[in-house]
């Protein structure tokens, strides 16, 4: 058995799954921040598997089994599609749920809390941070060919996991609170922040707006597009799986493609201290286009959704620059964080990034321009 620390309650919830074989080590797996996750190994005979379990964190997900009936959905959809399209190889190789002993897709240990199984994808791996236009274009591939197979997914609308999570209205909204209640005595310290977030209000109603107004539409959408959710092959570099599918549920396609902008064109981590090093990125801004375009959900997009997809990206970043303001003004009560003006660094860069793209806007739009028409 491993060293490693891992809970009791991981031993306890064992027998729920009738794995086979016996346990052989476990341990901590991977970098998220809001579930845990252990990858375990199982000897059976002479053959070894392993599996990676995680404990859900039902604190920010509410609703836990409307979360795994949105996971089975999905997984079982895509598990079919890629079955008839490319064999059952390549099937073994997306996420795929082990059911419980009672046919439930999850367990709960006694202390209420949520474990799920998923098989191991073998030989490939995830990275954090986009480092090459290469990385760019393959992650928009994948999560434009994640959204497209989804198009068709039967069985009504999914479980809103968050509701409103990438309602930017809503977080407008809970950003004017914040500032009016001043919770943590800080308002004064952040007004030019304040100011800025002000300035950019009737930003949170344009893709709104549209959709009220039916150019465009509410499709499936992963709503958490990092590269670090996309498994990468360990001996070609190209795309697996698309993982991480708490917060799969209706949205918007635009809502995805500008959280890629936001983490895989920008230059500098969310949390650098110093606002003035970051910016977009024109090559790999270009190289997610191709990407997402190239893709199926590219026959899918109207010309609208096309148009506005420079403007995605300054969406998701001002909004998660008022997620960050909101939680800095409340007193940190939502992110974790390593100092005290973390999310004040956060909100920073994150508003840097939103001017960044209003600078080059221009060149984006012949970007995007340039690339429909090839």
């Amino acid at each position: 058995m491993s060293s490693l620390p891992v809970p009791p309650e991981f031993h306890a919830i064992l027998p729920a799954f009738s794995l086979p074989g016996r346990l052989v080590s476990v341990a901590p797996h991977g970098s998220g921040h809001i579930n845990e996750t252990y990858a375990a190994e199982f000897a059976d005979g002479s053959t070894t598997r392993r599996y990676v379990f995680q404990r859900i964190n039902h604190r920010i997900f509410k609703n836990v089994p409307g979360l795994m009936e949105n996971v089975q959905r999905v997984t079982a959809h895509i598990a079919a599609k890629v079955r008839a399209t490319a064999g059952e190889a390549a099937a073994r190789r997306v996420l795929h749920l082990i059911p419980a002993g009672d046919g439930r897709t999850f367990a709960q240990d006694e202390g209420g809390g949520y474990w799920r199984v998923y098989d191991f994808i073998e030989g490939a791996h995830t990275v954090d941070r986009v480092t090459t236009e290469a990385q760019a274009q393959a992650v928009a591939a994948a999560f434009g060919e994640f959204q497209a197979q989804l198009a068709d997914l039967p069985g009504g609308r999914l479980v809103e996991t968050i509701p409103n999570f990438h309602h930017t209205r809503s977080r407008f909204e809970n950003f004017r609170r914040a500032v009016s209640e001043n919770a943590a005595k800080r308002a004064g310290e952040v007004g030019a922040e304040i100011e800025f977030a002000f300035s950019r209000e009737s930003d949170a109603d344009l893709l709104l707006g549209l959709l009220a107004r039916g150019e465009i539409s509410e499709r499936v959408t992963h709503n958490d597009t990092k590269i670090n959710n996309v498994m990468l092959d360990d001996a070609t570099g190209r795309t697996v799986a698309v993982i991480d599918l708490d917060t799969i549920m209706p949205g918007l396609p635009l809502y995805d493609f500008g959280e890629m902008v936001r983490t895989s064109a920008s230059s500098t981590l969310e949390d650098d201290p110093n606002p003035d090093n970051m910016r977009v990125l024109l090559p790999p801004f270009r190289a997610l286009v191709q990407g997402y375009l190239s893709s199926a959900v590219g026959r899918v997009l109207n010309s609208t959704e096309r148009a506005h997809l420079g403007f995605a990206g300054k969406l998701m970043t001002y909004e998660n620059g008022l997620r960050f303001l909101t939680d800095y003004l409340q007193g940190d009560t939502y992110y974790k964080i390593k100092h005290p003006r973390h999310n004040l660094d956060r909100c920073r860069t994150q508003f840097a990034l939103v001017r960044s793209i209003e600078a080059a806007q221009h060149d984006m739009v012949r970007i995007i321009v340039e690339t429909s028409r090839g």
